[in-house]
């Protein structure tokens, strides 16, 4: 098996990096300098000369607020950008591994979302993300969409590293404590996308971490495993006059691909323990 890893170096691609090379799996990692995946002609010469038997795609526009004011960019990269990955890797018999967002449905179901439950994004981003799952569906076969929702792992662009990095300097942090997901480690990500090539499975599935969160929850694990001293207060999400809508509870139940495999995938308080230890040990 060769991989193609497009968005090499964002968290979840550089997961992908890690743990690839610790198999010895041969793979290729793709930045935005090597491909541009919004052109076409960029995408099938990658194919064409890289030849893998799988394309796992880590790309995404996932600034949410951003996206409401920059439309265009947030459906190039989430929608454009896959319809040409998927064409490509249809041509060729190339599996395609995509991930697709919790912020596809409206947070109004009060209970873990299920696979075939309806979708109603309320913002740009998921709406992005909703369209590029769908055409990567209709368009290929031999596809795995793996649907995740607060993401988080080594790196800058994800909710607990800016918050260690706001405790260094406030005594006091104000956290939302109305909106509800999974937080979901990188690891966890990486670990069950392989099984699952493994197991040659294709379809859609979400894939989180067990459990789920308010966001002052997940902070408030944090905070206690890190050992920090910083206090933090619950408000509603609205105080912070964010440019995007947010699903109040997209909690989504990974039940589906648990059973698939027959594995028991961490639970999110795990996964922040462990990121608190990887911390630790830099």
């Amino acid at each position: 098996m060769k991989l193609v890893v497009t968005g090499a170096n964002g968290q979840l691609g550089q997961a992908f990096v890690r743990e690839l090379t610790r198999r010895s799996i041969q793979f290729w990692a793709v930045e935005r300098t090597d491909c541009d995946i919004t052109k076409a002609e960029q995408v099938h010469e990658l194919l064409d000369v890289q030849r893998p038997s799988v394309l796992i795609n880590c790309a995404a526009y996932n600034l949410v607020d951003d996206a409401e004011g920059n439309r265009t960019a947030a459906f190039d990269v989430n929608t454009e950008a896959v319809k040409i990955l998927a064409h490509a890797c249809k041509a060729r018999g190339i599996k395609f591994v995509h991930y697709s967002s919790d912020y596809v449905f409206d947070g109004k179901k009060g209970s873990p979302y299920l696979e075939e439950d309806a979708t109603n994004p309320v913002n740009v981003y998921g709406l992005s993300k909703y369209v590029g799952e769908s055409a990567l569906r209709t368009i290929l076969s031999d596809h795995l969409v793996f649907r995740t929702s607060w993401v988080y792992g080594k790196g800058k662009q994800n909710f607990l590293h800016k918050l260690s990095q706001w405790a260094q300097h406030r005594s006091e942090i104000k956290i939302s404590d109305d909106e509800v997901s999974v937080p979901t480690s990188v690891e966890d990500i990486v670990s069950v996308t392989l099984k699952a090539l493994d197991k040659r499975i294709a379809g859609l599935y979400h894939l989180t971490s067990s459990g789920y969160a308010s966001r002052y929850q997940w902070a408030e694990a944090f905070v206690k495993a890190a050992g920090l001293t910083t206090k933090l207060v619950p408000v509603p999400r609205s105080s912070f006059g964010l440019k995007a809508q947010r699903p109040p509870f997209s909690a989504m139940s990974n039940e589906k691909i648990a059973k698939e495999l027959n594995i028991r995938i961490p639970s999110w308080q795990e996964g922040v323990e462990k990121y608190v230890r990887s911390m630790e040990e830099k």
